[in-house]
């Protein structure tokens, strides 16, 4: 008998799951490599190839950024296995990439902790900081008379979060009420004389954001962009052709790899920079001005900087464009406190004195993980509330820059311009959006500054301007040339290459560097998930070999509405082929807990099938 939950593989010409016998697929559209090519075509927009020296497509001796905070999402998985703890499932786009347990009375808290609390270790492994298990209910004030509910503040940023005030009133009683924390910012202005400068702070971070230390921000040059995904698709997609030619050398033979990412970083836009500026009441004389920004200590802004005060010239402006999140991260009981104390209407102040109490914990943890707020939302929810700059800024969290893989085979992608090769490598990168509170898209912050940045390109491609002339700039970083793509890549042995959307980007790059192989009896497979292939498809005829014979497209919207983990069934002989042959590798690139998961669960079904195996043997 199966196990449960197992999906039983078709009988297909590529499946059949009743063989034991690992054997090369011969009917199977594959490839088998020709010999190493030493050049490519060149084209002056899209991508180029010139054969440049070779190297090991990993360094073992390679510096790694630091690595930031896990995700709680596979701790919140034990949990729910212990039973626990239980989480509705919801919308996708209307909730965050990470579930958090939502008690939503005193009861239900003591429900997960036990009556002694003796559950509470559990919890502590993913707990957000943030005072889950310590809700109180809110009373009525057994003194008063007639009860009248706070009054809200009427206008459509506070409808938009959606507020369960329960009985609240201007009397309610809170306890555990966050204190306001510590001032440990300050800005201080330069000798008179000092005038301000223009403004150049969307071009390039300062000097003292180090997210690569000690090593600083490159300020990578756009030789060009193009959109590959069509007018009508659901989400764009962009590929980018960066100049690191005059990239400088790191230590050791650090380089550019094979499925390696490198780090972007992404400035806030100025439309939402000015907003906070306006929402403040920061004049605009200011803003651009230069200060002294004294810190007590930490590592902020510099990102990966040492933990220590610090004395940096800066502006206001630079502050709020490179160093602080002002969309990304939901809020804390921290905000919330700071802006209840420079609130100047009572019920506003009340409601973030609520917000941040243990009565109002239940309300707080459904804006941590409802759709999405940002900092401009909640500014203009409470108009009344007015902080200084720095004692908003020491409450939000850091920007921090954004990883992307590398497209292409970096050691054969160069561009002529008549004098010598520039070296350039390629990346591709998705517009996320989600819905905002004044009814239109909000885009990430990294995938939105691509997008402006694209879109400069694009628009200059159109009216006949080369795109250089406009020096549009990415600032970015080599950031992880040793994460598990780019670590586990191998020049010998079969491969089968899975991805959806956008995460097929970096298989790109594995075919391009196989094409160079001495031995041409290596063999790839390609799967590729998307949407609709008349309008999502990236890449197409960009591999540099006849796709029909080695991918396979999937779509979940058009054909026959499959996933890539379903193709995997239906390849069935190739899978359990590329699992018994030396080196076979299968790399998979998309979203750990979605596609990641299916895809895991069909290569188990496989080898159950094929193997004739139990699940826990599988």
């Amino acid at each position: 008998p199966h196990p449960e939950g197992h999906i039983c593989c078709p009988e297909t010409t590529t499946s059949h799951p009743n063989d034991p016998i690992p054997a090369e697929p011969i009917d199977i559209p594959h490839i088998k490599l020709p010999p190493i090519i030493t050049e490519r075509p060149i084209d002056s927009l899209n991508s180029s190839a010139t054969s440049l020296n070779d190297a090991s497509s990993s360094n073992p001796q390679s510096p790694t950024t630091p690595a930031t905070e896990p995700h709680v999402d596979n701790d919140l998985e034990e949990l729910k296995d212990e039973g626990l703890i239980a989480i509705a499932p919801a919308p996708p786009e209307e909730r965050r990439w990470s579930d958090q347990p939502i008690p939503s009375a005193p009861d239900e808290v003591k429900k997960i902790l036990g009556e002694g609390g003796e559950n509470k270790n559990l919890i502590d492994k993913v707990c957000c900081g943030e005072g889950c298990c310590k809700l109180e209910a809110l009373e009525l004030d057994p003194q008063s008379k007639d009860h009248v509910p706070v009054v809200v503040p009427d206008n459509d940023a506070f409808r938009s979060l959606k507020l369960k005030l329960g009985p609240l009133s201007l009397d309610s009683k809170l306890t555990r009420t966050l204190e306001l924390p510590d001032e440990v910012m300050s800005f201080v202005r330069l000798a008179n004389g000092t005038s301000s400068f223009g403004s150049t702070v969307q071009k390039h971070p300062p000097r003292f954001v180090t997210p690569h230390p000690p090593f600083e921000v490159f300020s990578a040059r756009v030789h060009h962009a193009r959109e590959l995904t069509k007018p009508s698709a659901e989400k764009r997609t962009y590929h980018f052709d960066l100049d690191v030619t005059d990239y400088p050398e790191e230590s050791g033979t650090v380089d550019f790899v094979v499925g390696g990412a490198i780090g972007v970083c992404a400035p806030n836009s100025d439309e939402v920079v000015n907003e906070v500026f306006d929402l403040l009441g920061v004049p605009r004389f200011v803003r651009d001005k230069q200060i002294i920004l004294k810190t007590l200590g930490g590592r902020w802004p510099t990102i990966w900087g040492d933990n220590m005060p610090r004395e940096l010239t800066t502006t206001r402006r630079e502050l709020l464009t490179w160093c602080s999140d002002l969309q990304s991260y939901p809020p804390s009981k921290h905000l919330f406190r700071v802006l209840a104390e420079y609130a100047h209407a009572p019920n506003e102040k009340k409601i973030l004195l609520y917000l941040a109490s243990a009565q109002g914990q239940a309300a707080f943890c459904d804006l941590r993980t409802g759709p999405h707020l940002t900092i401009t939302q909640i500014l203009n929810a409470f108009p009344s509330s007015h902080p200084p700059l720095n004692r908003l800024i020491s409450v939000l969290s850091t920007l921090m820059p954004r990883f992307y893989s590398l497209s292409q085979d970096p050691m054969i992608s160069c561009q002529r311009d008549g004098s010598g090769c520039r070296r350039l490598i390629e990346m591709a990168v998705t517009v996320h959006e989600t819905p905002n509170w004044r009814g239109g898209p909000r885009k990430g912050v990294g995938s939105g500054f691509m997008e402006r940045v694209a879109q400069k390109a694009m628009a200059a491609t159109d009216n006949g301007v080369n795109p250089l002339t406009l020096d549009l700039r990415v600032p970015m970083f080599r950031g992880l040339m040793a994460n598990p793509l780019a670590r586990e890549f191998c020049m010998d042995g079969p491969m089968m290459l899975i991805g959806s959307g956008v995460g097929i980007a970096p298989f790109r790059g594995f075919v391009h560097r196989r094409l160079r192989s001495n031995n041409v009896t290596n063999k790839v497979w390609v799967v590729q998930g998307i949407r609709d292939s008349l309008l999502d498809e990236i890449y197409s005829g960009d591999w540099g070999v006849q796709e029909d014979k080695i991918k396979t497209i999937v779509q979940s919207r058009g054909g026959q509405h499959e996933y890539v983990q379903d193709a995997v069934r239906h390849q069935a002989d190739i899978v359990w082929f590329l699992l018994n042959a030396l080196d076979g590798r299968i790399f998979v690139c998309g979203s750990a807990k979605g596609m990641g998961e299916g895809v895991e669960r069909a290569v188990v079904d496989v080898v159950i099938d094929k193997g004739n195996l139990n699940g826990e043997e599988a």
